[in-house]
């Protein structure tokens, strides 16, 4: 058998000819091996990593990188040359989710590093994928071994926003580290006061300046109020921002006790609270009469690394103020002193909720920092009523009432007498009367026997010829659905155009029109002579009434019972003002009185009469005896059982179902629909 001869090359079979020379070889074996070797991959010439036989990349940012800014460009740089076509969006790509970014890839002039610019800036705090494939070839057309990928996340964003947008500025938005304290600011403008913070909808801070730990984005409002007429704002704010929080900021009536507390951040001290740069308390929780609108700032300090911190706070916060708070040297004798406001006594001190000291100065030698709380108790008392011929009504109802707190009471006469005045401890004859629970009250609420025949209240302005109609308007009437009116109804100066809804018939004489719906007749301006002069009078002693209603002032006026909320009330004759709109729930309202007892109610605002809310008449009370003059809107909301004379400055609207035993009476229109008027005799 005859074998051919080989040279054997590290495993490689070269066949062995006997007319080659050895020169030729050996250098045949030699371009084999050469050829093997260029058509590998190079050596990774980056330390630290495993050399491969193919191009290997790292990234900017690196893999799981956190807080990237939003305006990044993403760069990638590879071991090797490559080959520039080779890098582009099929093969180097970002996305987020399933969404992939828009984006530019391009060299640089570094033939290993090649860039991805957005279209867009990242959006904050999401979690981004970036993706670079074995497409990806250098200049030996050699690809990597597999496709690398690669996550990092966006930065967290702080936004904020103002409400309402006139109401205030807020300050401190951005985009904050993981990790990182932020602190936002609330600044209210004039006639505005900060309420609080809030995020989807929750309260998060009632603190203008407001310290947090970021961990995410954040979309913050700032809220403000306007400041109601009678009332002043408060206003509070940090030096420095990042020293700590207060609360308290709003409005209040003017002449109320008010209370704010200011809270130090880790690392801080309160020093005192500044009106103006004069100091105005030492107290973290200050107190005081707002006699008009305040700008408070509380001032902290921060804590030297070789000194303590001593921190002091009230229990409650309006119990009363603290001195004594700040750093110290290590060793100092300190003394915490807790002075009770008025209504309050001092307690004990406390500690991690343990008491250590029962004496409202406390001194004791500071050698680690300390967090004392203050605290107080709330002093009690008692309020008795009496009434014989007739009952009063507290609001609250309590057998005993915190220092400070306001109870209304109001005098209800039995049937045949009328309130007359208050003896014991209050005095005078306004009813509801608000009693200021500073020390045990006892109080009698008396009453008069009415004569047979007369009756109590204001005396009620003349209507005129306005008396003659159930509705009457100068800018129109409208209804749909089943509407049903006994009395008259009229417009003028408009024409009856401006009577929709009715199917009006013209009668044979001009001067009226019927409708089925209306049980009485219909006039309008363009009617007939005498009804274009009989409508210019009424519409005149409609207006005349409205102005001399308002300009009642005997008996003494009621002013805003309720604070501007009837529901659930009994009333008594009389007069009763509201500077603001009236309200009337669901629960309704009652007017107890006789049959000559007369009530008007004049208000400022709108008059809303919530859906299914009932005029109770008590026994003898007449609708005719009854006026409610609106400056704004008279709203009658869907099933609204109302009884009194209307007298609108504005719109007269009625919704589904509602009825009125009554007379609508308005300088603009009413609005009807499927509603019962029903004229008073």
């Amino acid at each position: 058998m005859n074998k051919k001869p080989t040279l054997n090359l590290d495993g490689i079979q070269i066949p062995k000819k006997r007319s080659y020379s050895k020169f030729y070889k050996t250098f045949g074996a030699l371009l084999i091996l050469f050829g093997i070797f260029i058509s590998g991959c190079k050596k990774d010439e980056f330390a630290g990593e495993v050399v491969g036989l193919c191009p290997t990349v790292t990234s900017d940012p690196m893999d799981k990188a956190v807080d990237v800014v939003l305006d990044k460009v993403v760069t990638i740089t590879f071991n090797t040359p490559m080959n520039a076509s080779s890098i582009n969006n099929g093969t180097f790509s970002i996305k987020q989710g399933n969404n992939v970014i828009g984006g530019t890839v391009a060299p640089t002039a570094n033939a290993a590093v090649f860039t991805f610019t957005p279209d867009a800036p990242f959006n904050p705090f999401l979690t981004y994928t970036g993706k670079v494939t074995t497409g990806a070839k250098d200049t030996l057309r050699t690809a990597m071994a597999a496709d690398y990928d690669w996550t990092f996340t966006s930065i967290p964003r702080i936004s904020l926003t103002a409400n309402p947008t006139n109401g205030g500025i807020p300050n401190g938005a951005g985009n904050f580290a993981q990790g990182s304290t932020a602190t936002v600011t609330a600044t209210a403008l004039p006639t505005f006061a900060f309420t609080n913070w809030t995020e989807n909808g929750t309260i998060v801070s009632t603190s203008a300046s407001y310290s947090f730990k970021v961990n995410g984005n954040r979309a913050l409002v700032a809220n403000f109020i306007p400041i109601p007429v009678g009332n002043s704002s408060v206003n509070l704010s940090s030096s420095p921002a990042i020293g700590g929080n207060s609360n308290g900021s709003g409005a209040y009536p003017t002449g109320s006790r008010v209370t704010v507390n200011a809270m130090a951040n880790a690392g801080y001290t309160f020093v005192n609270w500044t009106d103006n740069n004069v100091v105005v308390s030492t107290s973290s929780s200050y107190q005081f009469i707002l006699v008009g609108n305040r700008t408070l700032v509380a001032n902290f300090r921060l804590i030297p690394s070789s000194q303590f911190a001593l921190i002091l706070s009230s229990s409650p916060a309006a119990g009363g103020m603290t001195d004594g708070e700040g750093a110290y040297n290590s060793g100092t004798s300190v003394t915490a002193i807790a002075t009770a406001n008025t209504g309050y006594t001092f307690a004990n001190w406390t500690e991690n909720g343990a008491i250590v000291s029962t004496s409202p100065n406390y001194t004791f030698s500071l050698n680690n920092n300390r967090t004392l709380v203050a605290n107080f108790t709330v002093r009690t008392f008692t309020l008795n009523v009496t009434a014989v011929n007739g009952m009063v009504l507290k609001t609250p109802n309590q057998l005993t009432y915190n220092y400070g707190t306001d109870v209304v009471l109001t005098a209800q006469p039995s049937q045949g007498y009328a309130f007359s005045f208050w003896s014991g401890d209050a005095s005078g004859t306004v009813s509801p009367l608000t009693v200021d629970m500073i020390v045990n009250k006892n109080i009698t609420a008396n009453f008069v026997l009415l004569p047979t025949g007369t009756g109590i209240g204001p005396v009620l302005p003349n209507l005129g010829l306005a008396g003659n109609y159930a509705i009457l308007t100068k800018t129109g009437i409208t209804t749909t659905g089943v509407t049903s009116i006994i009395g008259n109804i009229g417009v003028s100066p408009i024409a009856a155009t401006a009577i929709t809804g009715f199917g009006l018939i013209m009668d044979t004489n001009g001067q009226s029109s019927t409708t089925p719906i209306v049980t009485g007749k219909v006039y309008a301006a363009t009617y007939a002579a005498p009804t274009p002069a009989n409508l210019i009078t009424a519409i005149s002693n409609m207006e005349t009434a409205f102005t001399s209603s308002n300009n009642l002032t005997a008996p003494a006026p009621v002013i805003n019972l309720g604070a501007g909320n009837i529901s659930g009330l009994v009333v008594p004759p009389g007069l009763y003002k509201f500077t603001t709109g009236l309200l009337i729930s669901s629960q309704g309202v009652t007017l107890v009185g006789n049959a000559n007892d007369t009530w008007v109610f004049t208000i400022t605002n709108d008059l809303t009469v919530n859906s299914n809310a009932k005029i109770t008449l008590g026994p003898g009370v007449q609708a005719k005896n009854i006026y409610w003059v609106v400056s704004g809107q008279a709203l009658l909301d869907t099933g609204a059982d109302f009884s009194g004379i209307i007298l609108g400055k504005t719109l007269i609207s009625l919704k589904t179902g509602a009825k009125v035993n009554g007379r609508l009476l308005a300088q603009t229109e009413v609005t009807l629909n499927a509603n019962t008027v029903t004229q008073p005799q």
